[in-house]
C-alpha cells in the first residue's frame, strides 16, 4: 500500500511555500491564515486560522493524511500537541540554520515523495545565494524581529548564516541563541552599521524607519548617523523555505 500522502495540510508559510516551490500544491487541502504565497495558489485553499490559534477541530474534519506543521513560532507547540493527539501523521519541521533549512526542504521533498525535487530546489537556492567572502571593512548588521524592546537575530539562526553568506557581519554572532534582547549601552557598544528592519507580524509597509533613527540613545549610532535603516519583509527573512534567496539578494544589495 502506498504512503505517498495525498491530503496534505501545511500549518506555517514556510511549509506551505516549500509545497508549492516543489510542485505539490495540489495535494494541499488546508493552510494557516497566514499561508499568504504564493497568492494565486493559497487563495484556494480553506484557511483555519493564524498559526497559533488554527482550528484543530476543522484540520481534523479535512481528513488529511500528513501534516506539515513547526515550532519555529513561539508557542506552536500546544498546536503540535493536539494535532499528534489527533492521530494525525505530522512532520515538524524546526530549523536553526540555514542548513537546516535545506534539511527541512529534503525531508518535506522525501514526505512527498518527490525527493529529487528537493534536490533541485536546495541546488537553485544554493546557486542563487553564493558565498561572499566578507570584506575587512565589512559593515555589522543588526537584523531587528521586533523594535520596542530591539530583538534581532542572533548567531542560532538561518538569519546569521544569510548575513555572514551575503559578506557581512551579524551584529549578535556572540549571542549563542536564535535572538537576543539589544539594550541602549549594548547597541552602543556594538555599533551597528546597518539595521534592518524585518519586524515580526507587520506588514512591510508599516515599518517606519523613524522608529529606529528617533530610538533614544542611539543617536550616536553608526546606523542612525549614516541613515542606513532599511526594510527587508519578514516573509523573504523570516520564513524558512525558498523565498530566503530573496532576503540574500536583498541582503546583498545593502552590504555592498
Amino acid at each position: 500500500m502506498s504512503t505517498t500522502p495525498r491530503r496534505v495540510l501545511s500549518h506555517t508559510c514556510s511549509n506551505t511555500e516549500i509545497v508549492c516551490a516543489l510542485g505539490c500544491a495540489d495535494l494541499i487541502v488546508g493552510i494557516d491564515t497566514d499561508s499568504d504565497y504564493p497568492p494565486e495558489i493559497v487563495a484556494h485553499i480553506p484557511k483555519l486560522g493564524r498559526d497559533l490559534d488554527l482550528d484543530v477541530e476543522a484540520a481534523i474534519a479535512l481528513r488529511p493524511d500528513l501534516v506539515l506543521t513547526s515550532l519555529t513560532v513561539p508557542g506552536h507547540e500546544r498546536i503540535v500537541e493536539a494535532l499528534q493527539a489527533a492521530g494525525l501523521r505530522c512532520i515538524v519541521i524546526d530549523p536553526l540554520s540555514l542548513d537546516d533549512v535545506f534539511d527541512s526542504i529534503r525531508v518535506i521533498a522525501e514526505a512527498l515523495d518527490v525527493p529529487e525535487r528537493g534536490t533541485a530546489l536546495v541546488a537553485r537556492m544554493q546557486a542563487a545565494m553564493p558565498p561572499v567572502a566578507p570584506a575587512a571593512d565589512a559593515p555589522r548588521v543588526l537584523v531587528e524581529w521586533w523594535p520596542k524592546p530591539v530583538i534581532g537575530a542572533a548567531r542560532q539562526s538561518w538569519v546569521h548564516d544569510l548575513i555572514e553568506r551575503a559578506g557581512g557581519r551579524n551584529l549578535l554572532a556572540d549571542a549563542d541563541l536564535k535572538s537576543a534582547t539589544l539594550d541602549v549601552p549594548e547597541a552602543q557598544r556594538l555599533a551597528p552599521e546597518i539595521v534592518v528592519m524585518s519586524w515580526c507580524g507587520v506588514k512591510e509597509e508599516k515599518y517606519r524607519a523613524e522608529v529606529v533613527l528617533r530610538r533614544e540613545g542611539w543617536e550616536s549610532i553608526p546606523a542612525v548617523r549614516g541613515e542606513r535603516v532599511h526594510p527587508i519583509t519578514e516573509a523573504f527573512l523570516g520564513r524558512p523555505g525558498p523565498r530566503l534567496v530573496e532576503g540574500y539578494c536583498a541582503l546583498r544589495k545593502l552590504i555592498g
